[in-house]
């Protein structure tokens, strides 16, 4: 009986260990951890590039730096540095507060998986952007919870960038060492070298990478729209999600969303350079060495230490950080890539939330179009469900920016509202559309369904939506007015 016992728990042990096997990946060998969904593993804060710090600080991505033995991928990585966040608004709807500290050192990556190790699976994979206006958020908040996606046979991957001054900043003598003869646009060569990262390693993980997915929301979709016009992207995805970051501004200049976009509107490399290197002489960093020095807390208050000193505006001052168009990482805004069909030529998901900053229906209804001329199939959305609440005061209600994030990654578990059946019932509507657009291009799935893609012949989105009784009663129609 002994001996039968023994070799019961000796198969067990090599069960276990089959399921969850040691991956060889860029850097080294890194081991997961169980997820809660039943055969989901996650690998949290895998590096997928050197800390940029030091003499790393503004200069593009370089390559992760080995590490011995067996990293066990079982804690988040670092969020890029930020302000702090305090309770209120977004803060208290998402429970932040178990997060590792803000720091420069933020490049890493997470994985949710049903296949590690099963290189011949072939999932389809998601690589998920954040939000947070360049400036602010992480991969691993309590929404993105990725194992419901895993479940669902998608292998999913969210990762940090650099942030703010850090990601974004322009300097005359940083374009000048440059191989590119370009500053600005490092958050932006991160995302592409996840993607790459994604492109070599995804394998180890079940997931196909010549079948990704790029979704992002807000910012992050400002990111996919961005990656969308990147020559540098082209070939890295095949499918990409837009959600709550409009459509085409200039295409629709009477929309509500144009004026928030217009905040958004980069100056010249040049212009930002100059505006940079004012400040930084200011301050008295009047090389790259001093600037390479300086703490990282005293980078990220300069901007508004200069303003309240001088009582002077510039870009560091603002915080409308942006994507640079520098002839390398774009070429082009993305509005004018659309325009000049010189968008990658993959299928899209768009849409906006019904409370959401602004009308977005008409510049996505313009994307959707100009799609459609391009050739590429383009699916319409609203989100239109007001989220429960529980009678408290100060916290967002109604269907507000980013409220879909939760029905997107079915991730109620992580919130404190009080969900109903019909929620959970949504949530599923959602995310097994989310998921099938990532596995075959197609919200529907391979068996057809209701969700046309919008065309000048069939100009009506997928609104998401319960009924006074608790039900999904998701179809297509005219975009809901708040």
């Amino acid at each position: 009986m002994k001996k039968l016992l023994l070799l019961f728990f000796t198969f067990s042990l090599f069960g276990c260990a089959g399921s969850n096997p040691v991956l060889t990946i860029e850097g080294g060998k890194v081991q997961g951890v169980k997820a809660d969904v039943r055969g989901v593993y996650v690998y949290r804060g895998i590096p997928y590039a050197a800390p940029p710090i030091r003499e790393l600080r503004w200069k593009a991505p370089q390559p992760v730096i080995p590490w011995e033995g067996i990293k066990i991928a079982d804690t988040f990585g670092h969020p890029g540095f930020q302000a702090t966040h305090y309770p209120g608004g977004y803060t208290t709807e998402w429970g932040y507060g178990e997060e590792s500290a803000y720091s420069e050192d933020c490049l890493y990556l997470n994985v949710w998986t049903k296949a590690p190790g099963q290189t011949d699976r072939k999932l389809p994979v998601a690589l998920w952007i954040f939000g947070g206006g360049l400036r602010e958020g992480w991969g691993s908040e309590p929404e993105f919870d990725g194992q419901e996606w895993a479940g669902k046979d998608v292998v999913l991957v969210s990762f940090n960038y650099r942030l703010g001054v850090f990601g974004f900043l322009t300097h005359p003598g940083l374009s000048a060492e440059s191989p590119d003869h370009v500053s600005g646009n490092y958050g932006i060569l991160d995302q592409i070298e996840a993607l790459k990262w994604v492109k070599e390693n995804i394998a180890q993980f079940g997931g196909d990478p010549d079948n990704v997915t790029i979704f992002g929301q807000s910012a992050g979709g400002r990111s996919v729209k961005t990656l969308s016009a990147s020559p540098l992207a082209r070939g890295l995805f095949s499918k990409a999600i837009i959600m709550s970051a409009s459509g085409l501004a200039t295409a629709s200049p009477s929309s509500s969303m144009s004026a928030y976009m217009s905040a958004f509107a980069p100056l010249t490399l040049e212009e930002s350079e100059q505006q940079t290197k004012e400040v930084m002489d200011w301050a008295g960093l009047t090389d790259l060495d001093k600037m390479r020095a300086a703490s990282t807390e005293f980078i990220f208050s300069l901007g508004s230490i200069y303003q309240s000193v001088t009582g002077k505006r510039t870009w560091m001052t603002t915080g409308a950080v942006s994507p640079m168009v520098d002839g390398y990482v774009l070429h082009e805004s993305f509005d004018d890539a659309a325009l000049n069909n010189n968008l990658a030529n993959v299928p899209y998901m768009i849409g906006f939330t019904l409370n959401d900053m602004g009308n977005m229906a008409p510049g996505i209804a313009d994307f959707c179009l100009n799609r459609e001329q391009a050739g590429d199939k383009a699916y319409a959305y609203q989100f239109a469900r007001p989220l429960p609440t529980d009678g408290r005061e100060n916290v967002l209600k109604g269907a507000f920016h980013s409220s879909d994030l939760w029905y997107v990654f079915k991730s109620f578990k992580n919130s404190w509202r009080p969900w109903t059946e019909g929620d959970w019932d949504l949530s599923e509507v959602m995310l097994t559309a989310w998921t099938n657009f990532a596995r075959f291009g197609d919200p529907n799935g391979q068996q057809g369904g209701q969700w046309a893609p919008y065309t000048s012949e069939n100009p009506r989105f997928m609104i998401f939506r319960l009924d006074d009784n608790d039900a999904v009663n998701s179809e297509m129609g005219e975009p809901l007015r708040p």
